[in-house]
């Protein structure tokens, strides 16, 4: 009954910027940490960055310094700002969100249905 939806995926050449957005709706009691994850074709899922409720962050090796994720906790949105973008960034970018539908609920973990960045050198 939760949905994620991931926006502002492009093609951009190197060194261009994108602005990615993330849209959480449905019955939501609380969204606790939310991140961008990527996946490039034959590798596997990985975390980019992420930021708890409280505004804390953390990113990926590769992308920190050009990167910079944030949130809205009143809109229930997270956004990742991608500058100075490489090849290499190139994949299918995923919204994550950690959820409670209802107080007592323990929290799970929703993803959205992804959204292509594609960079050209």
């Amino acid at each position: 009954q939760v949905q994620l939806v991931e926006s502002g995926g492009d093609l951009v050449q190197a060194g261009g910027s994108l602005r990615l957005s993330c849209a959480a709706s449905g019955r939501i009691w609380s969204i606790g940490r939310m991140g961008w994850y990527r996946q490039a074709p034959g590798k596997q899922r990985e975390m980019v960055a992420t930021i708890t409720s409280g505004g804390s962050t953390n990113y990926a090796d590769s992308v920190k310094g050009r990167f910079t994720i944030s949130r809205d906790n009143s809109k229930n949105t997270v956004d990742l700002q991608m500058n100075s973008l490489k090849p290499e960034d190139t994949a299918v970018y995923y919204c994550y969100a950690d959820l409670r539908v209802r107080v007592g609920a323990m929290p799970y973990g929703d993803w959205g249905q992804g959204t292509q960045v594609t960079v050209s050198s």
